[in-house]
């Protein structure tokens, strides 16, 4: 493991980006950053070593804003990692749910509450723009009667009380991150399993179809297509793909016949798959 690195994270400590970062680093310093924008500059001017990017959920879906970013900055994908969501709500000792008047969190928990929340009508569901931040701001101005809903690091992290665990409705809520960095990490092809390619194709009929074939005969299982609309020329579309692959040479074959296939072809990121 690699040691004195320095991890960009989107939000605060507590945050489920800190909680990948512990995960997949060990404890190493965060800068933490409040939006996935300033995390890209937090790359791109040396202040951290490399960064962790949330990508999709599997309730949400795609958070295409990141595709962009990663795109238009040229960072390299080097490895994933999912992790399962948990989703409690806390708020300062010695209240019950009942004395909680407003609970406060990122929209996108809020929406995964949403069926817990429905049988507490008094309460007000308030957008914030983290998770952890708000309770780490519940903490800070002892604010009695808000809750935050927020992954299990925050309320030991900021001395708040665990009013309902496990709240989320979804049970199976699992969300992919990806490890960025300013320039590619080479690592052994054999370590290699996945890769994340971009794309655009001539607007002719069947030419997606005809890649997505290609790759099935290169022995190349697709497990993400997301497509992006191209702003400089209306409906055309750049496509976003990863792939998985037993041998890299299958790959690799697969990659030149791409680059002959498609326009602006690039890769993102080839890495170890992470594990489900």
């Amino acid at each position: 493991m690699e040691t004195d690195l320095t991890i960009a994270i989107q939000g605060i400590k507590g945050s489920f980006h800190h909680q990948v970062a512990g995960e997949y680093f060990g404890e190493s310093a965060l800068d933490e950053c409040m939006s996935f924008e300033a995390l890209v500059r937090s790359l791109k001017e040396n202040r951290a070593h490399k960064g962790v990017m949330a990508l999709e959920n599997s309730i949400a879906g795609s958070i295409i804003p990141n595709y962009a970013l990663i795109d238009k900055n040229d960072l390299h994908i080097i490895g994933e990692h999912y992790l399962n969501i948990h989703m409690n709500l806390m708020a300062l000792p010695g209240q019950k749910i009942e004395d909680i008047k407003e609970v406060h969190s990122h929209p996108i928990a809020l929406l995964q509450c949403a069926v817990f929340f429905a049988q507490y009508p008094h309460i007000k569901l308030v957008e914030s723009g983290d998770t952890a931040e708000t309770a780490q701001r519940i903490k800070e101005q002892k604010l009695m009667g808000i809750g935050a809903v927020a992954g299990p690091r925050a309320a030991p992290m900021y001395g708040l009380e665990v009013l309902a665990s496990g709240i989320h409705t979804v049970k199976s809520n699992m969300t992919r991150f990806v490890i960025v960095k300013t320039q590619n990490k080479v690592i052994p092809k054999e370590e290699i399993n996945k890769a994340s390619i971009k794309f655009e194709l001539d607007d002719t009929p069947g030419a997606l179809a005809s890649v997505l074939n290609m790759m099935t005969t290169s022995k190349l299982n697709l497990t993400k297509i997301q497509s992006m609309p191209i702003i400089e020329t209306p409906f055309q579309y750049s496509f976003f793909v990863d792939v998985v692959f037993e041998k890299y040479k299958h790959y690799e074959k697969a990659k030149k016949i791409l680059e002959l296939m498609t326009t602006h072809f690039k890769v993102l990121g080839e890495y170890k798959a992470g594990i489900r």
